[in-house]
């Protein structure tokens, strides 16, 4: 039995273990099973076919043979994960130095440009396009 178990596993994406975004499908299906515990029964129905469908997913994932493929899907994954986590980061370090600086946005090009609070109305020079604009510190 353990040999016929090992040749149908084997070339699976299973084989390699678990990678990110089979952990967060996993995390996924159970956050939104919990949640549909406490809706009505008319709401919670959505929320537990969903979950269905990313545990469903997330076997096929494990019993595919096309690794290629896999690894790319968690390639996305790891991409927006990260682009998420350095917003959470910046917007945390942003708030973690309010006390003593203000964040201002250039008009022209979008950069955060941090000056120093309690200096009046200054000229703040964007270090990114050169642009200047007038605010109050």
């Amino acid at each position: 039995m353990r040999d016929k178990i090992a040749r149908f596993m084997y070339g699976r994406y299973a084989q390699y273990g678990q990678d990110g975004f089979n952990k967060f499908l996993w995390v996924l299906w159970l956050a939104l099973l919990f949640i549909s515990a406490f809706m009505s029964r008319k709401i919670s129905i959505y929320f537990v076919v969903l979950a269905d469908v990313c545990i469903i997913y997330s076997l096929f994932r494990m019993m595919s043979r096309n690794i290629d493929a896999r690894r790319k899907e968690n390639e996305v994954y790891c991409y927006y994960k990260s682009k998420v986590t350095s917003i959470i980061g910046q917007k945390k370090n942003e708030h973690s130095q309010k006390a003593n600086y203000r964040f201002y946005t250039c008009t022209k090009c979008g950069q955060r440009v941090r000056v120093p609070k309690g200096r009046g109305k200054i000229e703040i020079t964007c270090p990114k396009c050169g642009n200047k604009f007038i605010k109050k510190s």
